[in-house]
């Protein structure tokens, strides 16, 4: 309100708080003397008398990009009260007035898994939808005793060191991953996903969307090869996983137990007198005859005690398999200096065959070929080192021995086209001595032995009859490994490794990866190059094939096409 103050004829005039525009907050409108003629002062930012300005709007606040515009009123029914966290229900959600959801125009298949089915193709089939989609477990086949559900904490550790045995026996990480599941799902934990890396395992439980997630993992430190083990370890999850057997926890644990504690089937010295006989029958499969099987022996089992001598030391297995691969090749070339007529070549080979890792090489290609691309890359990764290490080992004795005047012909081992019964003999040996080396329950011996005998049978008589090309012929007979282990692992709901890996070893690029060598050791690159590309090829053609008949049995497995079976997971694809 204006103030007026006595005086002679002094007045001032009302103060009025005014906009930054007119300097200060009480600047005056104007200020008048009421003195004859004298002009009134005003401040340089006053606003002239008689001009209409209108009233500055509010500076607009910042709101949310999120925020509902305005016009537009929230649905009915829903209250208006601010946000909470990322994760709460948006206020202008409601789910009687909810959006349509989207329908595919074929509907929504419904999800069907055949009983008859191993366990081993529903957990993949399931692992392999959302979890959304998966459907929910009938009831738990198992109960923890005194208790109304599952313990949570126990049955993920127990998934873990089922999962460990697994994976350090060499099962392919899809595989795992099923047996993992099938062990969570059988105690009524269906909302749980396994993880799989060459060297951890990790399994999440959730209860539901809003509980708080449960994980656990572990890690795999040391790696044995016992098929026997390996097998034990999945009859304990077909158990497990069949509705008619309630097992506990506690007996579970104790089978688990049981299956460590236990030996290998076969003593040292067995082992021993079987990395022998493997190399001599692979000297005869490359053309070699009596001399050269005992001499290939000999050179393979000084290996095998060296290798178990640098092992006991605590050294890696990189100088394990470099130490092994010298005997053959050192026996081989001493033949050759001291002028004996025999296949110098065929003993080296035949050592080779010996330590050339084809089943590391066979399950880091099925990793591959399934999705699962860091455990794929170790375990490549792995083959290289170890191949590096028997390259290195030969190496060192092919240069020594040239230097010492050693002639060693590259195409003295390929005269052996004209003993197929002979090579089926021998082809049938060394799958039997591969499936003593691996540690395999004697019942499935058998069963490999004749599976590896096809396996040649199918490759000669593609490869030294039909003059195909070696990797193709490899790969049909590796298909057929694949297919006939599929079969026969299903037959015994067991694991498909003990009926493939011992029957591949015929297979084995032994021949090519000497000759490779050999052309490093003479100075002749090129040549070299181009035997160690085909041994690169031809193990690929091995792992390749395994992987494609396995999955030929799959695809036209009873029951697979009704259990809606769907492709591996990808990081990208259709």
């Amino acid at each position: 309100m204006g103030v007026t103050e006595p005086g002679d004829g002094g007045q001032v005039e009302d103060r009025k708080p005014v906009s930054d525009e007119a300097g200060s907050a009480f600047a005056p409108v104007g200020f008048a003397l009421g003195i004859d003629g004298d002009a009134s002062v005003t401040s340089e930012f006053a606003i002239p008398a008689g001009l209409d300005v209108p009233a500055a709007e509010a500076e607009a606040q910042t709101t949310s990009e999120f925020a509902l515009p305005e016009g537009l009123a929230p649905p009915e029914g829903v209250p208006d009260e601010h946000e909470g966290s990322a994760f709460s229900v948006p206020r202008t959600y409601s789910a009687r007035h909810a959006p349509v959801a989207f329908t595919p125009a074929g509907g929504i298949p419904a999800v069907s898994l055949t009983k008859d089915v191993p366990w081993q193709d529903r957990m993949r089939t399931m692992l392999r939808m959302p979890v959304a989609e998966r459907p929910a477990p009938e009831s738990p086949t198992v109960r923890v005793e005194g208790e109304s559900g599952p313990a949570v904490p126990r049955v993920l550790d127990l998934t873990l060191r089922i999962g460990e045995l697994l994976l350090a026996g060499g099962e392919g990480a899809e595989d795992v991953e099923a047996a993992m599941f099938a062990v969570c799902r059988s105690y009524g934990l269906d909302r749980c996903e396994p993880t799989v890396t060459f060297t951890q395992l990790s399994v999440t439980y959730q209860p539901s969307l809003v509980d708080d997630p449960v994980t656990a993992s572990r890690i795999v430190r040391r790696r044995a090869t016992d098929y026997t083990r390996l097998a034990a370890v999945f009859r304990l999850v077909d158990d497990l996983s069949d509705p008619e057997s309630a097992i506990s926890l506690e007996e579970a644990y104790r089978r688990l137990a049981e299956m460590r504690r236990n030996r290998h089937p076969y003593p040292g010295w067995t082992l021993t007198l079987a990395s022998g006989l493997l190399a001599g029958a692979a000297s005869v499969l490359v053309g070699g005859g009596v001399v050269v099987f005992v001499a290939a022996a000999l050179g393979a089992m000084l290996g095998d005690r060296l290798a178990w001598l640098c092992s006991g030391r605590g050294l890696p297995e990189f100088y394990q398999f470099l130490v092994a691969a010298m005997p053959p090749a050192a026996i081989g070339v001493a033949l050759t200096v001291a002028h004996v007529d025999v296949e110098a070549s065929a003993v080296i080979t035949g050592g080779l065959f010996a330590l050339l890792p084809g089943r590391a090489l066979v399950a880091g290609v099925q990793d591959g070929l399934t999705g699962f691309y860091i455990t794929a890359s170790a375990r490549l990764l792995e083959v290289m080192y170890l191949f590096v290490g028997i390259v290195v080992g030969v190496l060192l004795v092919l240069y020594f021995g040239v230097k010492l005047g050693a002639e060693l012909h590259p195409d003295a081992a390929l005269g052996s086209a004209d003993r197929p019964l002979l090579q089926l003999g021998a082809s049938m040996l060394l799958s039997l001595t591969f499936a003593l080396l691996l540690q395999q329950e004697r019942s499935t011996v058998l069963a490999v032995t004749l599976n590896g005998g096809v396996a040649w049978a199918v490759y000669g008589a593609m490869h030294d009859a039909g003059g195909i090309s070696p990797v193709a012929s490899t790969a049909v007979a590796a298909g057929l490994v694949g297919l006939f282990g599929q079969l026969l692992s299903r037959y015994r709901f067991a694991s498909a490794l003990p009926y493939t890996t011992a029957a591949i070893g015929p297979l084995l690029p032994g021949s090519a990866t000497y000759f490779g060598l050999l052309g490093f050791a003479q100075n002749d690159v090129d040549a070299g190059l181009v035997s160690l590309t085909k041994a690169a090829a031809l193990a690929m053609a091995i792992a390749i094939g395994v992987n494609l008949g396995s999955e030929m049995f799959r695809l036209f497995l009873p029951g697979a096409a009704r259990a809606g079976r769907k492709a591996a997971k990808r990081t990208r694809g259709f």
